[in-house]
């Protein structure tokens, strides 16, 4: 389908509904739902305007069901369009509120009914092939779908969402099990891991609305290191009581989030690059397999002796092998 010809028929569809709201006697549902096709039209690529935004955060300065009924019409537009421009600004919209809504928006999305694990967007399939520029459109969608769905997921872990006042509170991390933390840590680890598979088409970071998507992923991502770094600080200060099972657990997502540090680069560039923290990761996982050595956690078994990255390690108890450390 020619460029031109989806914008008209974008434009039709987004004024056919804008009438049909406009005709329904339920006048709250349909002024709310109006808001968010306004902020998501076809006839634009670049992001909803400030006013459109402040707009639909403004949903959730009011009552209970005015911020239900928001969120019910966001997902009711993402999860009704097949156009990768729509569905992109219904994400935007989405990550907004997750940064600058209400704690009571916040909350409606979060126990939204098909919050509950990966894909609750329900857009691991999507795909947009009326030209070559949507399809590439489409695979943007689906990582940043996921994105949004990683964050959902940190804030469960954390018991607070990564902009909240309550972010990474040291005061409160020292009270927490070594366990606990490691799955704090394991979740983060995961979001740094879907940020650094982004689509091939980074070129498309030109569009406006694109853009401004992967600037929000990067000050995202600055949390999330801000997160793991309050984290691996409390527990490089445990290494020596840590069993057997939590110090491979902690090397293992040591090691995974230094694999995913490169991608990542490729695509945020020099953005939000923290060095102290890679500097902390990388030293925290050169102590913790010195310690795991001396307490005969692991074995070296193979390698070259003057290259650390090539050895392998395996564990003492025979079952199971670690790479690259």
């Amino acid at each position: 389908m020619g460029y031109r010809k989806r914008i008209v028929l974008g434009f039709l569809k987004d004024k056919g509904s804008l009438i049909k709201t406009s005709l329904s006697t339920k006048r709250h549902k349909s002024a709310v739902r109006r808001v968010i096709l306004r902020a998501t039209t076809h006839k634009s690529s670049a992001p909803p305007s400030d006013h459109r935004l402040a707009t639909v955060i403004a949903l959730g300065e009011g009552s209970t069901y005015a911020a239900s009924a928001g969120v019910q019409a966001l997902m009711d537009r993402l999860n009704g369009t097949s156009d990768a421009w729509v569905a992109l600004k219904c994400l935007f919209l989405i990550h907004n509120i997750l940064v600058k809504g209400s704690v009571l928006l916040k909350d409606q999305l979060s126990v939204y009914p098909c919050f509950g694990g990966r894909n609750f967007l329900n857009l691991s399939m999507f795909r947009d092939d009326s030209d070559s520029e949507t399809l590439e459109l489409s695979t943007w969608v689906r990582w940043y779908a996921g994105i949004l769905e990683q964050n959902l997921i940190v804030s469960r872990v954390l018991g607070y969402h990564l902009n909240s006042s309550r972010a990474a509170n040291k005061n409160k991390i020292w009270s927490l099990s070594n366990s606990d933390l490691l799955t704090q840590i394991d979740s983060l680890v995961d979001f740094a891991e879907q940020v650094g598979n982004p689509p091939e088409s980074l070129y498309l970071q030109r569009k406006n609305l694109v853009y401004e998507i992967v600037r929000s992923v990067s000050e995202n991502y600055r949390l999330v290191q801000r997160e793991i770094s309050v984290r691996v600080t409390e527990l490089r200060g445990r290494m020596m009581s840590m069993s057997f099972s939590e110090s491979t657990a902690f090397l293992n997502s040591l090691k995974r989030f230094e694999d995913c540090k490169e991608r990542i680069s490729l695509l945020l560039v020099n953005r939000n690059r923290n060095d102290d923290l890679r500097d902390l990761m990388k030293e925290t996982k050169a102590n913790l397999v010195v310690m795991m050595k001396d307490k005969n956690m692991l074995l070296i078994t193979m390698g070259d002796e003057d290259d650390e990255s090539s050895k392998l390690f395996r564990l003492a108890s025979g079952r199971k092998w670690v790479v690259g450390f």
